[in-house]
């Protein structure tokens, strides 16, 4: 299986810490958060990992050069547009071997997710695509019916809703933990990079014909250090 790291984000919530490095280079225990994602991933078998840039680009792409990893890690440059999360994996796609899964994992989130249980789980469902959710409060969720089949999302604050077909009437409130594992075929479903695209409005679209599942991660293994507030907390995570 191959990953891909979403690292190209501008950290706006980590000010100030990221008004001089990407956030992929803040460190929680002494270690840049981009280090323990890539460690956390070799660690459990991923044997191609691709990272995306943007904010502090050269930091980034100058760190992965001064280690040696233990697999191939090749660097998908978004300097000249930052993508958003989308388009960021759209425009990798050229990156990835089309034959494997592809783990996708947002380089601010610590977990202790099993990777292998939840690629048998993805290849079982025969899934594009299964999300890694969480119950536990939060602003914004992702429905899913029954059969764990995405179905919708929802803005909790304003109460916005979009449905991938018709209204479920006894759907699944989840937190999305902003990691995932797709089929290489889900790159050609991606719209084009003419302009920045958040990911999920793309799940919802593909949804519509492609069945995308969910694999539940206790919350208690889960840890967002994209602000302050959780960076502090994550000092004293046990990361393993």
């Amino acid at each position: 299986m191959q990953a891909f790291i979403l690292a190209a984000g501008l950290g706006t919530r980590l000010k100030p810490l990221t008004d001089n490095q990407p956030k992929a280079m803040v460190e929680v225990q002494g270690v840049p958060l981009l280090k323990i994602a890539i460690d956390n991933l070799v660690r459990q078998g991923v044997s191609r990992i691709v990272i995306n840039t943007h904010h502090f680009a050269d930091m980034v792409c100058d760190y992965v050069a001064s280690k040696k990893w233990d697999v191939p890690v090749a660097i998908s440059d978004e300097r000249d547009l930052l993508l958003d999360t989308g388009g960021g994996l759209k425009k990798a796609a050229p990156l990835f071997a089309n034959d494997e899964p592809i783990l996708i994992h947002n380089v601010d989130i610590l977990s202790r997710i099993n990777v292998a249980q939840l690629y048998s789980e993805h290849i079982n469902s025969m899934s594009v695509a299964t999300l890694v959710v969480s119950q536990r409060s939060t602003s914004r969720y992702l429905l899913f019916n029954p059969k764990q089949q995405l179905v919708g999302w929802l803005n909790k604050s304003n109460g916005d809703t979009k449905w991938v077909d018709s209204p479920c009437q006894d759907c699944q409130e989840l937190a999305f933990d902003g990691i995932a594992i797709v089929e290489p075929q889900i790159l050609e479903l991606l719209p084009p990079t003419d302009k920045p695209y958040s990911i999920i409005p793309a799940y919802l679209s593909i949804a519509k014909h492609h069945r995308i599942n969910y694999f539940e991660l206790p919350k208690e293994d889960w840890l967002d250090v994209g602000k302050p507030e959780t960076l502090n907390q994550a000092q004293q995570w046990k990361l393993f």
